[in-house]
């Protein structure tokens, strides 16, 4: 992985969801981890139940209505990302208590290590940079959201 500024590179062409509508967290966790499947070719049982593993030590909601739920998995290949815009936010249990509308589902090898952590913080660090969360809420189509995680993501300037 040599994009250090953004994520782009760790998401699919079809793993993108704009205006995404879910009632709850269970709801957006139950999308990510279907579109996750397709993307990855492993059960989407498999992915929930990690996701949701991993979410019972500690909400992935980091604040500023984003969040990163993430699991290693058995049988992937790579670190793979899936991005998620909601039409509306979701209650998420989230450090600051603001509903989640942006979320990237972040799956890696089981044996990942090193390369786990350094996307979640690629991915960490795109959200928490104001300009860039603003970019993927503004986003009109998918180019427009790559375009915000691309390598031009930098912290402090606004994805075009």
């Amino acid at each position: 992985m040599n994009n250090l500024t953004g994520f782009a590179d760790l998401v699919g062409d079809t793993s993108i969801m704009l205006g995404l509508v879910v009632a709850d967290k269970a709801g957006l966790l139950q999308a990510l981890a279907e579109k996750a499947a397709s993307a990855t070719g492993l059960p989407v049982t498999t992915i929930l139940e990690r996701v949701r593993e991993r979410e019972t030590l500690g909400a992935t909601g980091f604040g500023q209505g984003a969040a990163i739920p993430h699991a290693r998995l058995a049988g992937l290949e790579a670190v793979t990302a899936v991005v998620a815009r909601l039409v509306r936010g979701v209650e998420y249990g989230a450090i600051d208590g603001e509903a989640v509308d942006v979320a990237v589902l972040l799956v890696s090898p089981e044996d990942a290590g090193a390369d786990h952590l350094k996307a979640l913080a690629r991915v960490s660090r795109a959200l928490r940079d104001h300009d860039v969360l603003g970019a993927i809420r503004d986003a009109e189509d998918v180019a427009g959201l790559r375009r915000a995680i691309g390598p031009d993501a930098t912290p402090g300037q606004r994805a075009a």
